[in-house]
């Protein structure tokens, strides 16, 4: 029997779509994620947690309810941008517009989740300097995490790919025509899937901001 994996709802279904088996990593999170960061990188990371820089310049206080419902209202937007995308409700036997779509709606993840980090660490910085620092923190790691993060996620549809191959062959075999309809299904899951993915660090600011 096949070991499942106990990640993120994205890792589980690129396990699943993937059709073998993958290993969870022996080494800890802090041990693999070392491994992303350079010497320079490091240095970095040092000086935004040792540093003690000023309090970002002085902006309108909003509430964390308010923020929370900016977050939620971009949120429910890509989600039903995603749900209601006509490509992925035609039964279209070629992969290359399910590619392109797939794609475009990775784009438009990054760009929406990345406006929305940006604008909360520009709250907390105005915050405090203690959160001034919390924000110079995140800004290293967004720089040193997205272009491996980018690069990871844009394999994603060559997984969605085979995945879509194999489904294809197997109703061939059994002269079926609903496989269409699991694959829409499973690419819009692996999209939503990604879409909480990428808003784990929008939720962290979010908590700190709750606590100031």
């Amino acid at each position: 029997m096949r070991r499942g994996l106990t990640g993120s709802a994205l890792i589980r279904l690129l396990d699943r779509l993937s059709g073998h088996e993958v290993r969870e990593s022996a080494a800890s999170t802090s041990d693999r994620l070392s491994q992303w960061f350079g010497w320079t990188d490091a240095i970095s990371l040092s000086a935004a947690l040792d540093g003690a820089p000023a309090a970002g310049a002085s902006a309108a206080r909003t509430s964390p309810a308010a923020e929370e419902g900016e977050c939620q209202r971009v949120r429910s937007a890509l989600a039903k941008a995603i749900a209601e995308d006509n490509t992925f409700a035609a039964s279209e036997a070629d992969f290359a517009p399910f590619r392109q779509r797939y794609l475009a709606r990775q784009q438009a993840i990054e760009a929406g989740v990345g406006a929305l980090r940006s604008r909360l660490r520009s709250r907390l910085a105005a915050r405090s300097p203690a959160m001034a620092r919390l924000a110079a923190v995140d800004v290293v790691m967004e720089q040193v995490l997205s272009a491996r993060e980018r690069s990871l996620l844009s394999s994603v549809p060559a997984v969605l790919e085979r995945h879509f191959g194999r489904l294809c062959r197997d109703a061939e075999a059994a002269a079926s025509g609903a496989w269409i309809q699991a694959f829409r299904r499973d690419a819009r899951d692996l999209l939503l899937a990604e879409l909480d993915f990428r808003f784990q660090p929008v939720e962290g600011l979010l908590d700190a901001l709750r606590t100031t």
